[in-house]
């Protein structure tokens, strides 16, 4: 998720302009592209739990935990089918962000949000009709593929519209997207379950149509951005494109460093490789381990599969669905935190807060449940205190993660990389998050079934080395354009080792006319 950037605090000045109305609306549509993947996440999770639904298309699972009431609570989802109904999505997502790449750099970010949408919209429209399993797998599949191109194009799309000075907060819009679409879900589950007939898991499914006609029709009226406009040759209507976003007339410093910064970024021929250069260890390295943490926070598990989660520790089907609807509203609370704050306490702090809080509450959670089920499953009858515990600290648990490792995971990475690796560095970037989130998605409720209440014990172990990683070797990054990043590893107590001066004579890539470097396109 590249960004783009002007001239930032510190630097003693700034390009001019405005967060014009046009802006604002501009990417509030374009943020609407979260709402497919986080409605699907909300969903998927929800109908896995409606009787219906397994009854007709994983009647064993069924049978486990109806059957017989007496069995172990923690093995009664254990199925391989179910789990791969739910992570198939993220491995095509893995597949397609690296097609996606490609194609938002060369035909434009417009036509990779309408790819999006339109394969979203055939995975919905197969699911809710769907008759047998290898539909839903199939429709998962085109689901994960409209996924991909969201993903990899719509934030980039709003990081270039923004103003540098709203860069963090506009880009966590996409982050708010998504927890409205899970809690759009979470809601949508609670009320069609209760349908009489047994049908409302196929509008559950089906609804995932909406989502993916708002992403079509927006990518069919958004403007182009002026990077991909000139990355195509079409600089005059850049240009002009630029004066219209920023609200004002004097745009020649930023439109030169824009076209400049283009020009740079064709003369790299081998990214990929370039990556592996040893000036490049501190960006490859967050490239891989920031993905990689943020989905062993062990968030996936609790928004994939709360509705489940609640039924295996004693909540019946409405219940456990009301309690993803309450853990939805506060992830989009959260979020909001995180948008007023992420420019002004920093990303570190949000970071190591938010890293303590998810620390205490899953070794809580861990504790109630282990009190109450042991190590048999069996928990008896479950008093209503305990309930109500148990969804506090697990909506406590989400908050944290909300307004730290949520957007941030997403951000960060985004702020990080130098234009001459951003494209191959992003889908380094997303790949390893999409594999990742495939990889616990997949084996959750085999490790729930064995580790039992360990499994939050095992997600706080990670949260803790994670929260160590980010004290001693994440720079703050805010405040400071994306240009002159590099100064941060520059003055790192370990990461300055791999970063020479010659490797930045001027604090970035080649300078500009005028002394300013190239924006981050």
């Amino acid at each position: 998720m590249p960004a783009v950037g002007g001239i930032g605090p510190g630097t003693g000045k700034e390009y001019p302009g405005n967060l014009t109305p046009y802006v604002l609306v501009t990417c509030i549509v374009a943020a609407m592209g979260g709402l497919i993947f986080g409605y699907d996440i909300g969903i998927s999770g929800g109908v896995t739990t409606m009787t219906p639904f397994l009854q007709k298309f994983f009647p064993s699972v069924w049978r486990k935990k109806e059957a017989d009431k007496t069995k172990n609570q923690y093995c009664q989802y254990d199925s391989q089918t179910l789990t791969m109904f739910t992570s198939s999505l993220y491995l095509a997502a893995l597949l397609a962000s690296l097609v996606a790449s490609t194609v938002t750099r060369k035909l434009g970010r417009k036509l990779s949000m309408l790819f999006g949408g339109l394969l979203f919209f055939a995975g919905a429209l197969i699911n809710g009709f769907a008759k047998a399993v290898w539909m839903l797998i199939v429709g998962r599949i085109l689901l994960g593929f409209g996924v991909g191109f969201a993903n990899q194009s719509v934030p980039l799309y709003l990081s270039e519209m923004a103003p540098y000075r709203y860069r963090g907060a506009l880009n966590i819009g996409f982050q708010l997207s998504i927890t409205v679409g899970i809690l759009i879900a979470n809601v949508l589950n609670y009320f069609f379950n209760k349908i009489e007939g047994g049908w409302g898991w196929r509008l559950s499914l089906g609804g995932a149509m909406v989502p993916a006609l708002i992403i079509t029709v927006g990518s069919l009226i958004l403007p182009d951005t002026p990077n991909s406009m000139i990355e195509r040759g079409q600089t005059e209507e850049a240009k002009a494109k630029l004066k219209r976003i920023r609200g004002v007339d004097d745009v020649d410093e930023e439109f030169r460093d824009l076209v400049a910064a283009s020009d740079a970024s064709k003369l790299v021929e081998h990214p990929w490789g370039n990556l592996l250069q040893r000036k490049y260890r501190p960006h490859l390295t967050m490239a891989i381990l920031i993905p990689f943490f943020q989905q062993l926070t062990g968030i996936n598990v609790i928004m994939f599969y709360a509705p489940v989660l609640f039924n295996t520790i004693g909540f019946k089907d409405d219940a456990a669905l009301m309690s993803a609807v309450i853990i939805g509203a506060v992830n989009v609370g959260a979020t909001l935190v995180s948008i007023y704050g992420v420019d002004k306490w920093g990303r570190r702090f949000l970071f190591l807060e938010g890293g303590v809080q998810m620390l205490i509450c899953q070794a809580v959670v861990a504790a109630c449940i282990g009190a109450r089920f042991g190590t048999n499953g069996d928990p008896g009858d479950l008093p209503k205190w305990y309930a109500v515990v148990v969804v506090l600290f697990i909506c406590i648990y989400v908050a944290g993660f909300a307004w730290s490792w949520g957007p941030l995971g997403w951000l960060v990475p985004s702020e990080i990389f130098p234009l001459e690796i951003r494209s191959a560095a992003q889908s380094i970037n997303v790949s390893v998050n999409m594999l990742f989130t495939f990889a616990v998605a997949q084996v959750f409720l085999t490790m729930l079934c064995h580790l039992k209440f360990g499994l939050f014990l095992f997600f706080a172990f990670f949260v803790l080395i994670m929260s160590i990683f980010v004290y001693f070797f994440l720079p703050e990054t805010k405040g400071i354009p994306i240009e002159e990043m590099n100064r941060v590893w520059k003055t790192h107590w370990y990461w300055s080792r791999f970063v020479e001066d010659r490797d930045y004579p001027n604090g970035g890539m080649e300078m500009s006319k005028g002394g300013q470097g190239p924006k981050n396109v």
